[in-house]
C-alpha cells in the first residue's frame, strides 16, 4: 500500500494536468520546415497582450489565449505586392492587413521569406499590441522588401 505522502505528488500532478487547456490543432504551412521558422518559434513571447501561450500540434505554429485569440503560422506563401490590403508597419516589420472577417484580422508579413501569418481576434487583444509583442521574434527573418506608398 502506498503511503499517503507518496500519493500526494501524484495527485497534485493529476490535478494540474486536468486543469490544462487542450492542445490546439493547427495545420502547418507549406514552408513550416524552413529553419528561419524554427528561429521565430524559439523567440516567441510567453504572453501576447497578456494572453498566455498555448500548446499547438503543428510545426512552426503558436497560439495565445483561452480560447485561442492569437494564432501564428510561419512558412505561409510570401505575398506579392498588392493594393488590395493595407500595409502597416509595427516595430520595423511590415504587415498586410486582411480585415474581411472583422473582428478577426489576418496579418501577413510583407517583404520576408518565409512569410508569417497571424490571426488576431481584436475583441480579445489589440492587433497593434499583439504585433508589437511578436515583432522581436519575426524580425529574425531578414527583410528583403518593404511596403511602399502608391506614389512610389
Amino acid at each position: 500500500m502506498r503511503s499517503p505522502t507518496r500519493a500526494l505528488p501524484l495527485l497534485a500532478i493529476a490535478v494540474l494536468l486536468a486543469g490544462c487547456a487542450p492542445v490546439i490543432a493547427l495545420q502547418p504551412a507549406d514552408d513550416a520546415v524552413n529553419p528561419l521558422c524554427a528561429d521565430v518559434i524559439v523567440h516567441l513571447p510567453e504572453t501576447v497582450g497578456e494572453l498566455p501561450a498555448r500548446e499547438t500540434d503543428a510545426q512552426a505554429t503558436a497560439a495565445w489565449g483561452e480560447p485561442a485569440s492569437v494564432i501564428l503560422r510561419c512558412g505561409v506563401p510570401v505575398p506579392p505586392p498588392t493594393a488590395e490590403f493595407p500595409c502597416v508597419t509595427v516595430d520595423g516589420v511590415d504587415w498586410l492587413r486582411d480585415d474581411k472577417d472583422d473582428p478577426r484580422f489576418v496579418f501577413t508579413t510583407y517583404g520576408r521569406d518565409p512569410a508569417v501569418a497571424v490571426i488576431i481576434d481584436s475583441v480579445a487583444v489589440s492587433g497593434i499590441e499583439a504585433l508589437t509583442d511578436l515583432s522581436n521574434a519575426i524580425s529574425g527573418i531578414p527583410a528583403e522588401g518593404k511596403c511602399i506608398g502608391l506614389s512610389e
